[in-house]
């Protein structure tokens, strides 16, 4: 199928996600130029059902700079015109091309003030808007990482236009038999956490949020995270590089945090506000369309095989009641011999394979 109709098929998908039609106000965030045939796609398929949508350049290089050059006060306050964005808006989507993040030092504390700036704008995100983030590949993420631009973009597509209809149910289902029982054990050669999840509802996304989509999730009780877990290999979060990250969870709050590197940035982090230091989200991976980790969040926690946690803000959708503006994925590959995934006596990944029914593709 040639490109220019996959992103058209890309973008009857957001609309439909996100509810557009006739009279909807559509925000619409760009990051880089190389966004600019999905962009265009979806502005055409607003348009042609009646939308308003206008679009706003929010370039993660300018935030950079930002970093670099912007006043303390400056850094610290919401971009007004994101803000005023999603107050004009009733459906927001952002588009954001992957980009390898410069590669030179940037202060961690400078950096984590703008998180939490940022973390305001997507609070109105969340609380007002129909919303959906797209990640897309560049030819640029690929080389990094040393992958073929064209396997990143298959999966991409093949993550976003997957058969949601025939997904959204069986993932509903198993939703379900989770909230039947009380916790769930991440277990592997070099981690072991428990997470309480009684009394919290499980959610599915099935195309209409994140793209590519594909994960269910719940908010584990506050209090009820201890144990520990290792994310090895390096990930990027705000353009920064974390390698070999370990959390220590004691009743809910992250007590000791180490990584190879990015280490005074995740301490950062950490040090956001009061609450992010707390899981905000447990989600686990359901989109066999996807299986090349990329070292993106948005993309990686939606593989089949992986699960995440969210450092923060929680889903009030699932009885979350963690506050924060921090709300940081960070994705564990249990795809490997001696890696576990279970709730109660349920299994949904022994030695390394998906084995719940429910989660296989057919």
């Amino acid at each position: 199928m040639a490109a220019e109709m996959r992103w058209k098929l890309l973008a009857a998908q957001l609309a439909k996600g996100t509810g557009v039609q006739r009279g909807s106000k559509v925000a619409v965030f760009v990051t880089d130029a190389s966004a600019a045939p999905a962009v265009e796609a979806f502005v055409e398929e607003c348009y042609r059902h009646g939308a308003q949508p206008q679009v706003l350049a929010t370039d993660e290089k300018f935030d950079r700079l930002a970093v670099d050059f912007a006043s303390d006060e400056v850094l610290e306050e919401p971009a007004p015109l994101e803000v005023a964005s999603m107050e004009w808006a009733d459906v927001h989507v952002s588009f954001r091309a992957m980009l390898p993040p410069l590669d030179s030092e940037v202060d961690s504390r400078r950096l984590a003030a703008q998180r939490r700036a940022k973390g305001v704008v997507s609070t109105l995100r969340w609380e007002q808007t129909r919303w959906a983030l797209v990640r897309i590949p560049t030819p640029e993420w690929a080389s990094a990482i040393g992958v073929p631009f064209e396997t990143l973009l298959a999966e991409f597509f093949d993550g976003c236009l997957s058969d949601w209809n025939e997904l959204r149910p069986r993932w509903e289902t198993l939703c379900g038999m989770l909230e039947k029982e009380d916790s769930v054990q991440i277990r592997t050669p070099d981690s072991h956490l428990s997470l309480s999840t009684r009394g919290r509802l499980w959610v599915t996304f099935a195309g209409e949020a994140n793209l590519p989509d594909g994960e269910i999730a719940t908010a584990p009780v506050d209090d009820g995270v201890d144990g520990h877990i290792r994310f090895p290999g390096t990930f990027w979060f705000a353009g920064t590089a974390v390698t070999d990250l370990e959390l220590e969870f004691e009743r809910g709050l992250v007590v000791t945090a180490s990584a190879r590197r990015g280490q005074d940035f995740v301490s950062a982090l950490l040090n956001t506000d009061s609450g992010s230091r707390r899981v905000g989200e447990l989600g686990i991976g359901t989109n066999a369309g996807v299986s090349t980790a990329t070292g993106d969040l948005l993309i990686d926690e939606k593989i089949l095989g992986t699960v995440h946690i969210a450092l923060g803000r929680a889903y009030p959708s699932c009885g979350g009641i963690n506050q924060s503006s921090l709300h940081w994925d960070i994705v564990k590959d249990l795809r490997s011999p001696g890696s576990y995934l279970s709730a109660g006596n349920m299994q949904l990944i022994a030695d390394g394979v998906v084995v719940n029914p429910l989660m296989i593709a057919r």
